[in-house]
Formats: C-alpha cells, sequence, structure tokens
C-alpha cells in the first residue's frame, strides 16, 4: 500500500477498483435479496400454508416442533461435514480480523443460515448476508484477476458485504456504519476502503427497490411506521434510560452466558444435540403460546418482520404476557446462539423493544432505548447501536437521541466491566499484522 493514501485515491487503480465495486454491488444485492424472498417464502409455507393444506385450522400448538428439530439435523449435518463450518458463531458477536470466507465454504455458510432462517430458530440474517457477500466478492476478483493482490481482494471483498446488507436496516448509510465500526477502521485508510463499500451499498440498496418494484416480493427491509409523536424529554425519562441500561445489560449478559455457556457441550456432540437445541427453542414457543394465547411466532424467528407490528400492537399484551415473551424468546435467544448459524441483531432488537414498554414511559422512547442498550450489549457497538435506534424513529429522531445516547452509554460501560478480561496472548506468537492491513479488513466483520 502506497505511504500516501491520497496518491492512491488519485491512481487509476482506485478508480478502477470503485468500477468493480459498483458492478459488483448488482449482483450481489439481487442474490441477498432473492436469498431473503427464499426465506421469507419458506417461512410462510412452513408455518401457515402447511397446516392448513394438511386440514388444521390455523398453526397446532405442537407444531414448532418438527421444523425446529429438522433445523438442529440441518445444521449440524452442514457444521460437521462442510468447510467453514456453516461460519461463525454468533455467540461471539460480530467478529473483526479475520478476512471474508473462501469460495468453498460459501455452500455450508448458505445451507447453515437457509435452514437457520427459515424453521424458526431465532437468529437474523444479517450475519450470514455479510458472509455470502464478501464471498461473493473474493469469487469476483478472482474471476476478472485472479493475480489480484490480497488487499484489493479484502477490499471488493467488503464492498460485496456493504451491498449484500445494504437495505436491510431500512438505511445504506447504517448498514455500512455497522461493518465501519466492526472492523475497527481508522485513520486515513478509512475512507479509501469505505468509498467502495459506500458505492456497493448505495447500488445495492437500488437494486432491492427495483427488484421488489418488479416483483412484488417485499423490500425486507426494517421499519417502524405510524409511531406516535413524542415532545422533548424529561428528567424522570432520563432516569429510566439509566435504568433500561441497567435492565439491558442484565438480561443481555444472561442471554450471552447461556449461549456461550451451551456451545462448548454442544459441539461436542453436535450431531445429537443440536436437534435437542432446536426441540428446547421450540417448547418455549409453545410454551409462550399456551400461556397468552398468542402466535408462537412471536417467540421464533428474529424478529425483524415482526416488530413493527408487535410496537403497534403492544397495547394488547398484558404485563404478564411481555413478561413471558421477553423470558421465553430471551431463552430461545440464547439457545440459539449456542448452536445455529445467523446474526445477533434482531433478536437483540426485538426484546429491546419488549423491554422498553415500561410504566410511565411514552412507547417511543422505550423502545428506542430499549433497542439501543440490547443492541449495544450483545453486539457491542455503541454508536451502530445509538444509529440503529434513532433511524428506525426517525420522525422523533432528535428528541429521542439524548435518550438513547444515555441507556446505551450505560449499558456499555456496564457490560464492558462485567465482561470477562480476555487472556493476553504476546504479539510475537499472533503474527500481529502490519497497521496497513489492519486498516483493509471490514470485511471480516461477520459471524454466522
Amino acid at each position: 500500500m502506497p505511504p500516501d493514501p491520497l496518491a492512491l485515491l488519485r491512481s487509476r487503480s482506485y478508480l478502477a477498483l470503485l468500477v468493480l465495486a459498483a458492478i459488483i454491488g448488482v449482483p450481489v444485492s439481487a442474490v441477498a435479496y432473492f436469498f431473503l424472498a427464499l426465506v421469507s417464502k419458506m417461512q410462510g409455507w412452513i408455518f401457515t400454508d402447511l397446516p392448513k393444506g394438511l386440514g388444521f385450522h390455523g398453526e397446532p400448538l405442537w407444531w414448532p416442533i418438527p421444523p425446529l428439530v429438522l433445523a438442529g439435523v440441518l445444521v449440524a449435518l452442514t457444521l460437521r461435514y462442510l468447510p467453514g463450518k456453516g461460519g461463525h458463531s454468533p455467540a461471539d458477536g460480530f467478529k473483526a480480523g479475520e478476512g471474508p470466507p473462501s469460495p468453498i465454504e460459501l455452500p455450508g455458510i448458505v445451507l447453515a443460515a437457509f435452514a437457520t432462517l427459515s424453521l424458526g430458530v431465532v437468529l437474523g440474517p444479517e450475519a450470514p448476508l455479510i458472509a455470502i457477500g464478501g464471498g461473493l466478492g473474493v469469487i469476483a476478483v478472482r474471476l476478472v484477476k485472479r493475480d489480484a493482490p490480497p488487499r484489493t481482494t479484502t477490499v471488493v471483498a467488503a464492498a460485496g458485504s456493504f451491498a449484500a446488507i445494504s437495505a436491510l436496516f431500512g438505511s445504506p448509510l447504517l448498514a455500512a456504519f455497522l461493518l465501519m465500526e466492526a472492523s475497527g477502521l481508522a485513520g486515513a485508510m478509512l475512507e479509501l476502503v469505505l468509498v467502495p463499500g459506500l458505492l456497493a451499498a448505495g447500488i445495492g440498496s437500488l437494486v432491492f427497490i427495483g427488484l421488489d418494484a418488479w416483483t412484488g416480493l417485499g423490500t425486507f427491509s426494517l421499519a417502524i411506521p405510524g409511531l406516535p409523536h413524542v415532545g422533548s424529554p424529561t428528567g424522570a425519562e432520563f432516569g429510566w434510560a439509566l435504568a433500561i441500561g441497567v435492565m439491558a445489560v442484565l438480561l443481555g449478559s444472561g442471554i450471552r452466558w447461556l449461549g456461550l455457556f451451551l456451545r462448548p457441550h454442544v459441539e461436542r456432540r453436535l450431531l445429537l444435540a443440536t436437534p435437542v437445541v432446536g426441540l428446547a427453542v421450540a417448547g418455549l414457543a409453545i410454551a409462550f403460546a399456551a400461556g397468552t394465547g398468542k402466535g408462537s411466532s412471536e417467540v421464533l424467528f428474529s424478529g425483524q418482520s415482526a416488530l413493527p407490528s408487535f410496537i403497534s400492537h403492544s397495547a394488547s399484551y398484558t404485563v404478564g404476557a411481555l413478561l413471558l415473551l421477553i423470558a421465553c424468546k430471551g431463552l430461545a435467544y440464547g439457545l440459539s446462539l449456542s448452536s445455529f448459524r445467523g446474526g445477533p441483531t434482531f433478536p437483540a432488537m426485538f426484546l429491546g423493544a419488549a423491554g422498553g414498554h415500561l410504566p410511565g414511559l411514552p412507547l417511543v422512547y422505550g423502545v428506542a432505548m430499549g433497542i439501543g442498550a440490547m443492541t449495544v450489549v450483545m453486539l457491542r457497538l455503541p454508536l451502530t447501536s445509538v444509529l440503529l435506534a434513532t433511524l428506525l424513529l426517525a420522525s422523533d429522531s432528535l428528541e429521542v437521541i439524548p435518550l438513547v445516547i444515555v441507556a446505551v452509554v450505560v449499558a456499555y460501560v456496564l457490560s464492558a466491566r462485567l465482561a470477562p478480561t480476555p487472556a493476553q496472548t504476546p504479539a510475537s506468537a499472533q503474527g500481529t499484522p502490519s497497521a496497513s492491513e489492519d486498516a483493509t479488513a471490514p470485511a471480516a466483520a461477520q459471524s454466522g
């Protein structure tokens, strides 16, 4: 890498890199769109159409058991027999510094993610899409120029990841910010790596919009419309921000501990334990449905598509139903982290929104603070967590952002203090990379 980043920015090779990133953004975002569309169709067919086709009037109470056990079997077989072990474990959150997956690992990542997402496991699609986008970027570079420098491959793989999740959070800027913060990009090289990714994300977002208009399958992006307007925050609401930050740490740390505690036990008996975990997730969904009369889908899945409806109809939940939902979905989330492959973001957001329903606190404030606090506990990305909570509530972003910042900072600092101190490894034993190599690894922000 040239010592002067400005010289690289002015070079013809960098312009060629931008063109390649723009071209890659189209097929990668199309693959991501149809992957999400297929997952959505499979979810509807398995949990809605199939019970009706078999003559049931609605979903039977026991229905989640077969899909969740099947998910455990398919994911276990994928992790055991296909290269790459289906990608990173979501119990580790977003990991930086490990680079995009190799092409031979992509089939396992796709299969594990598809089984996880379509069969009701409590994980989201963002981490598999990041990995798939990065892997497709690597393939594209090898097709164009097999002897391309490793740094070029890394930057283009990052652009593929940007494009894959460009519309998932409702804004390509938010998706780009998540990857930027998760990868630890900083310094003069930040813009050089970020610009191709932003270009690919912008094009990817346009592709999502165009494919929705063409196919009518949906945008598959998170949006929460129609929320009531709120006024300026008060001192009491700042007090709630402190309390929500603390409560999020207790809930999120317990979920993370459960996932990390169970993971080694599951990995030792992969083919047997993973279906058992799937059965336990199904049991939690059944318990919630039996106890409240509501659908098991409130507990199952990532919560991405259910979040807007849940917030809009939250008044129909009693205090007991909300507590049972938080308990069942929280346990199902921790179990899913231990065994399956997917992203950790959307279940954390759903739980944060559910936990933000507090007495005397306006709904919009509670939802925003809950989402921000729970997300930062699970992802350890404070800036992304603030942006995520406020951009979802764009009409009231100026009013809610001070409260969200307080809740996120409290949750982030407290969770960091409670987290176990990682073992220190000498730099010589790690083979510490150079600063320039570190600065060009945004595609490494993957889990699942």
